[in-house]
């Protein structure tokens, strides 16, 4: 480990803080001047019934609180993208080391995460121009159509039909089911996106994955991939500094599903591909995601099965702030447990 190897994960997290910090006047600017949130309160559950418990918690932050503020976050991250690109080829002794795009590592999540984001970002923009957003069935198809592309991509290009897998010695080959695999856990990420859910909390609980996760492509030597997680983790911390109770912006769809697709790809390109564990540690490090589609997963299926609820209000974050928890102290209490998941599933997958 050298001074450099450091540099390239600490300058792209601390250049994508900085942009996103400098972009944040724009981007509230231009939400706020076009009334980027929701035209009316109210949420309708899965079911089609109003869910009065959620809104009685929370309809008078949806109006007036913009969406759409995932664009700091990929913002930041392909602008530092592209700038260091412009540096290493300009000043190629200074930059070279530093500059994450590869063919081999990092093209692949930073299109993932840029189809994610133009796809959320429709979703928002109909939102909030009083459309309903995009029908979940359209935002799971082009979720599943993104994730069946980089899926083919592992397995055609990079040779990948594999994944590890607890007590088993080496990788488990999955053949050509290795493919619906990437596809279903790129839906699981995107479902979790419903912990965007409570001011700041979706901020801490992705920047302490992706922490993670560019500590895990550091021990393995992916370094561009280690660059573009701590770029990510930067573009996080931007967003959540402005997002500390009460919010300026929600992440909202634009944020969640290019996260969700980006994350995914960065799971299994930290598995078998860098011959590591970066799948067998996804439910581990991003506990707190697998635990919020978990909480709906229960609550629809008591409701079908028994006709009565588990919980006040799913998901798990908003059924605490229904039996008294401050939303703040919700908010905290995630953070803390993301970063103590983070911490246990990096030692799994290093281990």
């Amino acid at each position: 480990m050298t001074t450099l190897d450091l540099m390239r994960i600490f300058l792209p997290s601390l250049i994508a803080f900085l942009f996103g910090v400098g972009m944040t006047p724009f981007v509230s600017h231009v939400l706020y001047t076009y009334r980027f949130w929701k035209p009316r309160a109210g949420k309708i559950g899965l079911d089609g019934t109003p869910a009065e418990t959620f809104n009685r918690l929370h309809e008078k932050r949806e109006v007036g609180t913009p969406r759409a503020g995932g664009i700091l976050v990929w913002g930041s991250v392909l602008v530092t993208a592209g700038v260091l690109r412009l540096l290493s080829i300009n000043f190629p002794e200074v930059f070279a080391q530093i500059d994450f795009i590869s063919r081999t590592q990092t093209w692949l999540p930073l299109a993932a995460l840029a189809a994610g984001a133009l796809v959320g970002f429709a979703d928002d923009y109909f939102e909030v121009r009083g459309r309903g957003g995009l029908p979940l069935r359209v935002r799971l198809l082009a979720v599943a159509m993104v994730a069946s592309f980089c899926a083919w991509w592992f397995f055609s290009k990079l040779g990948v039909s594999a994944i590890s897998f607890p007590f088993v010695e080496g990788p488990l080959e999955l053949g050509w089911l290795f493919i619906p695999f990437f596809v279903l856990t790129a839906l699981f990420l995107y479902a979790s996106g419903v912990i965007d859910g409570i001011d700041g909390l979706s901020g801490g609980v992705y920047g302490a994955i992706f922490a993670a996760y560019a500590g895990l492509a550091f021990f393995q030597n992916q370094m561009d991939i280690a660059g573009l997680s701590a770029a990510i983790t930067g573009a996080l911390l931007a967003f959540l500094w402005f997002n500390i109770p009460p919010a300026r912006f929600y992440l909202s769809e634009t944020g969640t599903m290019g996260l969700a697709l980006a994350l995914t790809v960065i799971a299994f390109l930290t598995d078998a591909h860098g011959y590591g564990r970066g799948v067998l540690a996804l439910p581990v490090i991003a506990f707190p995601l697998v635990v919020t589609v978990l909480s709906v997963i229960v609550q629809m299926s008591s409701k079908k099965l028994f006709g009565h609820k588990i919980l006040r209000v799913a998901p798990l974050h908003h059924h605490f702030e229904a039996i008294g928890w401050p939303a703040y102290k919700v908010t905290m209490r995630y953070w803390v447990v993301s970063m103590i998941a983070a911490i246990i599933g990096l030692s799994i997958a290093l281990l």
